[in-house]
């Protein structure tokens, strides 16, 4: 699936109609995964291994000569062949002759893309037949190739390479009963990017069979799920942010389908409190948008917990700012629950309106009156609303200690 394009599998699909089309991949691209995910396509997933294999052992690490040269002698020391991946035509030689120099028995040959068809394939005999002990190679051994000989892959450059290409080349070694090992490195004193760290750590922690669909997962995270209706096979949905594009989708599909879905009360709170997460507290802006994204997904009291010891631990003692913000996403969820579409505050305390078409629960509403001793009114009218007098601090915690007093007593 990764050499081809969105207009290619339509192509494919309408060669003939009426037709089912199954697609097989080790590492599904993040529109194919989304698209399965979201009900649009069927997945199976296979997670038996064959038989007596063992999972790939694999390093990240800066380049070094001599770590390499130990690792491609280990391997032809026990009979076995080695991949050198080198992924740039000009200097390929000069990297076979560098690996030459390693040892004078190593049999070392180069296979690029832009050699003859026949040059090309008498070097991929020769190598199947056990003719070459190293393998100098491009990008061109991804996929497609089983022999099962070749147990050690050594990646240049890695971290260039994309999550599913590289587990794609490493799935290239370690197809017999012997231990295969995998090493990626990158250049050494480069400052990486914090995308291609996290592919690098990603290959580096899910080496377990069938964890092809944890890297497509990982994958789809860094690069978006792309377009749905169009080209695009990644990227993220920028004109409306990816949550609301997965809710959307979702909706459409179950739509589709005949299926009910609950539309989602969508709560305002608008409350005279400061509630943000500063600069000086999360400097790394990817950073401070993955934590406002675990807080805009506390449900519970229990996820209010864990957000908050999470912050705590990574970056120190939480400030009153931060902590209102958390107190707001449960406040939000607690009265979205609730059926209340809007939390606000006036000179009067803090208002709990109704949103239209709420079943109102009269007698839970009752025995709320009765626990709070006079600061709980309820007004029955056009729009229902029950007033929580409050003056001075702790608004907050009284507005979150009422709505779960009310969510119990429901």
């Amino acid at each position: 699936e990764q050499r081809f394009g969105v207009a290619h599998k339509e192509q494919i699909k309408e060669a003939r109609h009426f037709v089912d089309v199954l697609t097989l991949t080790a590492t599904p691209i993040p529109r194919t995964l989304h698209m399965s995910m979201a009900g649009i396509r069927d997945m199976s997933v296979l997670e038996n291994p064959p038989k007596d294999r063992y999972p790939v052992s694999t390093y990240v690490l800066e380049y070094n000569p001599e770590v390499l040269k130990d690792a491609v002698l280990r391997e032809a020391a026990r009979g076995g062949q080695v991949y050198y991946l080198h992924n740039r035509v000009r200097t390929i030689e000069k990297t076979a002759a560098m690996i030459r120099a390693f040892s004078p028995e190593l049999r070392v040959a180069a296979a690029h893309g832009k050699m003859s068809e026949n040059e090309l394939e008498d070097i991929m005999q020769q190598t199947l037949d056990g003719e070459i002990d190293v393998l100098v190679c491009t990008t061109i051994i991804e996929t497609g190739l089983d022999i099962p000989n070749i147990n050690t892959i050594i990646v240049e450059d890695a971290d260039k390479m994309g999550l599913a290409q590289l587990y794609q080349l490493r799935g290239r070694v370690g197809r017999s009963n012997r231990l295969a090992y995998a090493y990626l490195t990158y250049r050494r004193d480069k400052v990486m990017s914090e995308t291609a760290e996290k592919r690098l750590r990603a290959i580096r922690d899910f080496t377990e069979f069938g964890s092809g669909f944890k890297i497509a997962l990982r994958d789809l995270e860094l690069r978006g799920a792309g377009d749905v209706i169009g080209a695009r096979q990644h990227g993220h949905m920028d004109a409306v942010g990816y949550d609301l594009y997965c809710k959307l989708l979702s909706e459409a599909v179950a739509q589709l389908k005949g299926e009910p879905f609950a539309q989602e009360l969508q709560t305002v709170v608008s409350l005279p409190v400061s509630a943000l997460i500063p600069k000086d507290y999360i400097t790394g802006e990817n950073y401070r948008v993955e934590i406002y994204k675990k807080i805009a997904a506390v449900e519970s009291e229990q996820d209010w917990m864990e957000v908050y010891d999470e912050i705590g631990d990574r970056y120190g003692d939480v400030p009153q700012t931060v902590a209102n913000l958390i107190d707001i996403s449960l406040i939000r969820a607690l009265a979205s629950s609730l059926g209340i579409e809007e939390v606000k505050h006036n000179d009067r305390g803090a208002l709990f309106t109704y949103a239209a078409g709420t079943r109102l629960d009269l007698e839970a509403i009752s025995a709320l009156i009765a626990r709070n001793n006079g600061k709980v009114l309820f007004s029955p009218g056009v729009k229902p609303y029950i007033l929580l007098r409050h003056t001075g601090k702790g608004l907050l915690a009284n507005i979150k200690n009422l709505l779960q007093c009310y969510k119990q007593l429901k």
